[in-house]
C-alpha cells in the first residue's frame, strides 16, 4: 500500500490501494475497507483514486457520499 500524502494534515487516511476496478483504504486506526464498482460505482472509484493520489480529500469524500460510505465489500 502506498502512504496517503495528507497534505493538511487532518485526515484519517493512513495508505491506500487500487486498481482499475477497486480501491483499499486503511484508515489510521487500523482498518482496511475495500471498496468496488459493482457495490459503489465506477465513478466513485475513478473519484476516490485521484483524491488518493493528491493525498486531500479522500476521508471527508467518503464520509460525505453514503453509497461509497456504507459501500465496502470487505473489511481488515
Amino acid at each position: 500500500m502506498k502512504a496517503y500524502k495528507d497534505i493538511n494534515g487532518d485526515s484519517g487516511i493512513a495508505a491506500y490501494d487500487y486498481g482499475d476496478d477497486w480501491i483499499k483504504v486503511q484508515f489510521k486506526g487500523g482498518d482496511t475497507y475495500e471498496y468496488r464498482a459493482s457495490n459503489v460505482g465506477q465513478s466513485h472509484i475513478n473519484t476516490m483514486k485521484g483524491l488518493a493520489d493528491a493525498g486531500d480529500g479522500l476521508n471527508s469524500y467518503i464520509m460525505r457520499n453514503p453509497t461509497v460510505k456504507n459501500g465496502w465489500t470487505a473489511k481488515n
